[in-house]
């Protein structure tokens, strides 16, 4: 499909990756086709970016950037901007020049940089950075309205209008302002008044003759009557229910057994046991009496009814009620409870009804209403200075992200690592660059055919952190569960680094060619160990019995002597004809070698290809699969394009210890085993020496060549 700009590709380790250079690409990105494209989303998080950048540009604010985020973010930068060249330069300054005044926002922009620069006594420069634009708090702390709709304390003019912010602040919780103080917005302002007005409107309510039916006492009887109010109730329901059936008043005034098992414990007035029983003794119809023959654990409380309600309404002579009295004193309290009920605006009590009703008065909801509308209209003002830092931001990080998004030109380069490259890790005479921040094991990134070492990063004052590191040059002979590291992240602190799992992989051919051999060396040595194990015990065994023999020797001595073992003719006879067998087959091997002639070294090659090929082959086919796509899904990628790592790319990513250049080198180690050396070097020649004679003397003996006769 023709594209309407000209796009540069450049094949980077088996992937065509889109070249990002000038700013007519980035205007045309959004033509490019997204197969075109290595990845198609990656996570805000865990990144060598800065988080806040990220946040920018992630406007739904769901942890990832997909790309019609950023196309989005270019889009914009493209309305402030002359050049989008300028987000390819990697740089935390923007010259004042490269705005775009021919747009709102770019002249917006230009205009808050200016003022941004005048504010810090620079308003002669001609360009401005990120760390100038980015302490926005310092910006901001000189100027009282900052177009956040928000006043703060220092806002207000006048010392009743701070004092009642500060009060709002109190009653209603602040929101933060842009100078990085507290202040109130308009919700909380109109939260305010709704609640203090409707707080002066309770009290008012409360303060009528309606409500206050006992006059000043009516707070006291209310609380009086709302202190005993169930347990009255249940009283007179006991009371009615004897009246309709007398057998069943034992019940209702609690068995005997109950009260046996009161006596004997350490009876108290308030014990719950004696508050849970009735009032007073239930009978058909009685009254309920207040001051004598009640239930101890609620005399005081009947004492505070008697007094603080029955007194004021039916006078002190009335010691007990019935319960059409006791109906009429709960409706003489209802409409007083039913106001205590209803009491609004709660929040602005603590101020106290007097500072209430005088703010009030003071009507100064509107003064403040009109503060905040002044504060709000400075917005487009200074979102233009939010602006400036989201473009400087754009500036100083688009490239990396552009270049580990839509290519992954930082990951193949030489002098750069990618945004998810963490630091590097040294363990094993190596160190790796290839190492990702990850939450833990992922079976996915095994498909990666990478060999991956897990590993937990610990440090002194900061968080635990895991990696999975990725060898791709040497041998994994001694990379194990359990090895200890050391890990430097970008910053250059160093970390304890721990392995804790393995995914294992081939690392390299030549690995794979040596490993059967090493493999029957740890089988020989295992067989050995096994061998010199069982004989240690046989030898253990054969001590025991002579040491038993040694203390039984009187014993033994009575018995007959054992006749002496005879040689087996039989076994001798098989060993000889084994020891035949043998021979037989190693001279046909010998024999079928020594034939080939001169195509011996092809004979040689093509056992070492017998043994050593099979492993080479599958290691070739994984190296050839070896992709950082599954490594990166399993982080919360979304990899578009297949990002392989070959063999060569792989020693770079992981290099093995090397001698600078021009260093010496003394081999006379002190310390060297010298006489093990000898005997090694003796022993070798003398093999090699009974090889050589060994086949000579059959070749002669056997007439092949070159002994053999002519034709």
């Amino acid at each position: 499909m023709k594209s309407p700009h000209n796009w540069k590709f450049y094949r980077i380790g088996g992937l065509d990756q889109a070249a990002l250079e000038t700013g007519a690409d980035l205007a045309n990105l959004k033509h490019l086709d997204q197969k075109l494209w290595v990845a198609l989303s990656c996570p805000v998080k865990g990144l060598e970016l800065d988080e806040k950048t990220l946040a920018l540009i992630d406007t739904d604010r769901d942890g990832r950037i997909r790309v019609p985020e950023l196309l989005s973010a270019i889009e914009w930068s493209s309305l402030v901007l002359n050049d989008l060249g300028v987000l390819l330069k990697d740089s935390d300054s923007v010259a004042l020049s490269a705005f775009n005044t021919s747009t709102p926002a770019g002249l917006a922009a230009y205009a808050s940089a200016k003022r941004i620069l005048a504010s810090l006594g620079r308003a002669e420069a001609s360009a401005i950075t990120l760390a100038e634009a980015s302490d926005t708090v310092r910006l901001f702390a000189s100027t009282h309205l900052n177009g956040d709709g928000v006043i703060t304390a220092d806002s207000a003019e006048t010392p009743a209008l701070k004092l009642l912010v500060a009060q709002i602040i109190f009653t209603q919780g602040g929101v933060p302002d842009r100078s990085g103080a507290t202040g109130i917005d308009q919700a909380r302002l109109d939260s305010f008044y709704a609640d203090a007005t409707a707080f002066a409107a309770w009290h008012a309510a409360g303060a009528s003759a309606d409500v206050l039916t006992l006059g000043a006492g009516t707070t006291t009887a209310a609380a009086a009557v709302n202190a005993v109010s169930a347990k009255v109730d249940d009283y007179f329901s006991r009371t009615r229910l004897a009246a309709y059936d007398t057998r069943a008043l034992n019940a209702l005034n609690r068995s005997e057994t109950e009260y046996l098992a009161l006596a004997a414990k350490d009876l108290s007035v308030t014990a719950a046991e004696v508050a849970g029983f009735p009032l007073a003794r239930i009978a058909a119809s009685q009254p309920l009496p207040l001051l004598t023959a009640v239930n101890p654990a609620w005399a005081a409380a009947l004492a505070v009814l008697h007094a603080a309600a029955v007194t004021p309404v039916f006078g002190a002579a009335k010691t007990e009620l019935t319960e059409t009295e006791w109906t009429a004193l709960k409706a003489k309290v209802a409409a007083f409870a039913a106001w205590g009920a209803a009491r609004a605006g709660a929040v602005v009590a603590p101020l106290g009804l007097d500072r209430v009703k005088s703010i009030l008065a003071a009507n100064q909801q509107a003064e403040l209403s009109a503060l905040i509308t002044k504060d709000k209209s400075l917005e487009p003002e200074f979102t233009a200075i939010a602006s400036v830092e989201k473009i400087l931001r754009y500036t100083r990080d688009f490239r990396a992200l552009l270049h580990n998004f839509v290519n992954f030109f930082d990951f193949y380069s030489p002098s750069r690592l990618a945004t998810f490259q963490i630091g590097t890790l040294y363990l094993d005479n190596r160190s790796t660059e290839f190492c990702i921040g990850v939450s833990g094991p992922a079976p996915l990134a095994a498909m990666s055919k990478a060999y991956i070492a897990y590993c937990d990063l610990t440090r002194a004052g900061c968080s635990p952190r895991k990696i999975a590191a990725c060898f791709t040059q040497g041998e994994s002979d001694f990379l194990f569960i359990g090895r200890n590291g050391i890990f430097y992240d970008r910053q250059g602190r160093d970390w304890d680094a721990a392995i804790t799992a393995i995914v294992d992989n081939p690392i390299s051919v030549r690995q794979a060619f040596f490993s059967p051999y090493k493999k029957f060396v740890r089988m020989i040595e295992e067989q050995a160990a096994k061998r010199a194990a069982a004989a240690d015990a046989e030898n253990n065994i054969r001590l025991a019995a002579a040491a038993e023999k040694t203390a039984n020797v009187d014993k033994s001595a009575a018995s007959a002597a054992s006749p002496p073992k005879k040689f087996d003719i039989g076994v001798i006879a098989a060993l000889g004809v084994a020891a035949g067998a043998l021979g037989t087959v190693l001279g046909g091997l010998i024999a079928g070698f020594l034939g080939l002639g001169v195509y011996m070294p092809l004979g040689v090659l093509g056992i070492i290809l017998i043994i050593s090929g099979p492993s080479m082959a599958i290691a070739w086919l994984k190296l050839r699969q070896r992709n950082l796509g599954p490594l990166l899904e399993a982080n919360g990628w979304a990899i578009n394009g297949r990002v392989k790592i070959n063999i060569p790319f792989g020693t770079k990513l992981t290099e093995r210890a090397v001698l600078p250049k021009n260093s010496k080198l003394d081999l006379n180690d002190p310390y060297a085993d010298k006489k093990a050396a000898r005997r090694t070097r003796a022993t070798v020649v003398i093999v090699l020496l009974i090889l050589t004679a060994a086949t000579t003397a059959f070749v002669w003996y056997a007439k092949v060549w070159p002994f053999a006769p002519a034709a």
